[in-house]
């Protein structure tokens, strides 16, 4: 999964990446998957995030994958701007 958020609070590139930091460290801890800042690096508001994990079944990928936004709408003060899935 790719995702792209609009970060809300980010006055500066150092908070942007205290909120990435803080979301991809909790996102690993309580969902067992890779992650990690693949575009936007150096944009004050704005970081796209690639997720990926294994499962045998679809269906467990696609829950994960909500209830990972879940979590990060409930947990972070951040807009997702797009959202990609794809599943091998």
């Amino acid at each position: 999964m790719e995702v792209e958020l609009k970060i809300g609070d980010s006055r500066s590139l150092k908070d942007k990446r205290k909120v990435v930091k803080s979301l991809i460290d909790r996102t690993k801890n309580n969902f067992n998957v890779s992650i990690a800042e693949v575009g936007s690096n150096d944009i004050l508001n704005f970081a796209i995030l690639g997720l990926s994990f294994v499962s045998s079944t679809s269906r467990f990928v696609d829950k994960t994958f909500d209830k990972i936004i879940n979590f990060w709408e409930s947990n972070f003060n951040i807009e997702i701007v797009d959202l990609r899935r794809e599943l091998l």
